[in-house]
């Protein structure tokens, strides 16, 4: 075992790809220590199947259970095509996909789970689209196996997706994607304390296409992924590819400010000719809060883009690794 120490953020240097893998396949694990073993059992007989030149990237996220000591043991089991990577903390799922990206050294790299949600025996569909030239490879859960209001709420994102930011996504909560060496190259340039990498490989990719994959119901444990996750999940995919949502906003206020002002000249002109309105004083209330509450919205609009550049601004690393666990080279 070869335990590299990083005391800082994993450098963007180059590796060397000519002498890599054909398929490297990315994997995030958080507090996965019940499901491993039996994604072991599945993965590694599925990419065996392939009968190409492959390596796992393991990334730890900074897992609470026994995690680690699985995925270290597993490394001593298949060290010829395992590699994990060590994060000395939680710092989620995508940047702990992009710590993967950092270090695979595949010409394809596929993402992939633990959660066994969607089943690894499926890659090889991933790896058949990129043998007919596609260079990013989505994916469409069939028979979606999740709560139903996760479903709707996923279907709602997808339509407001389109809408402001033209990104074409059957499905964009599905990790399960294949990409070509220099997407994930042109992703590794990319500085950005907060992406979506399924919405950043579409902009890079000059032909994408999409497969249908199985869905399984999570093997063991509970999603890592809360409603406010959800929420801030789908935060960073619109205001991380889109101003629209400033520009809806800016002309929302020249109508509320429109309409509000025609209202005071219509209740102005009342009070003229017909005299004081009886419980006017409720209706300017109620105009009033309606007023508040789009400025409140619009302020906190506005605050999550300055939220964003702060923390660009600050450059700090998007994560740290810890170790590395990998053969010798």
């Amino acid at each position: 075992m070869n335990i590299n120490e990083a005391p800082s953020i994993a450098s963007a240097t180059p590796l060397e790809y000519a002498e890599g893998r054909s398929l490297s396949v990315v994997i995030p694990v958080y507090n996965e220590e019940a499901g491993l073993s039996a994604l072991f059992e599945r993965l590694y007989p599925a990419l065996d199947a392939l009968a190409v030149d492959y390596e796992i990237v393991f990334i730890d996220d900074g897992s609470r259970d026994r995690s680690a000591a699985l995925l270290a043991a597993q490394f001593e089991r298949r060290p010829d095509v395992t590699r994990v990577i060590l994060l000395n903390g939680n710092f989620g799922q995508h940047r702990a996909i992009l710590a993967g990206f950092e270090h695979c050294r595949g010409a394809r790299v596929v993402t992939l789970d633990a959660d066994l949600q969607n089943p690894p025996e499926d890659i090889r569909l991933l790896v058949e689209a990129m043998d007919l030239g596609y260079d990013c490879v989505g994916s469409i859960r069939r028979d979606r196996q999740d709560a139903a209001w996760r479903r709707w709420a996923s279907r709602a994102m997808n339509g407001l997706r389109y809408r402001l930011t033209g990104i074409v996504m059957t499905d964009h909560g599905c990790m399960m994607r294949a990409y070509s060496r220099d997407i994930v190259q042109l992703i590794n340039q990319c500085n950005e304390m907060n992406t979506f990498i399924p919405a950043l490989a579409y902009q890079f990719a000059k032909n994408p296409t999409e497969v249908v994959v199985g869905h399984e119901a999570r093997h063991a444990g509970e999603s890592k992924y809360s409603l406010y996750s959800l929420i801030r999940l789908n935060f960073d995919l619109v205001t991380g590819f889109s101003v629209v949502p400033l520009q809806a906003f800016s002309m929302l206020g020249i109508v509320v400010s429109l309409l509000s002002g025609a209202l005071f000249v219509l209740l102005v002109a009342r009070r003229l000719v017909l005299g004081p309105e009886e419980g006017g004083l409720f209706t300017l209330f109620a105009l009033l809060f309606l007023l508040v509450g789009l400025a409140l919205f619009g302020i906190g609009l506005l605050g999550e883009y300055i939220g964003r550049m702060y923390q660009e601004v600050r450059a700090r690393p998007r994560y740290q690794v810890s170790a590395i666990l990998e053969r010798e080279r």
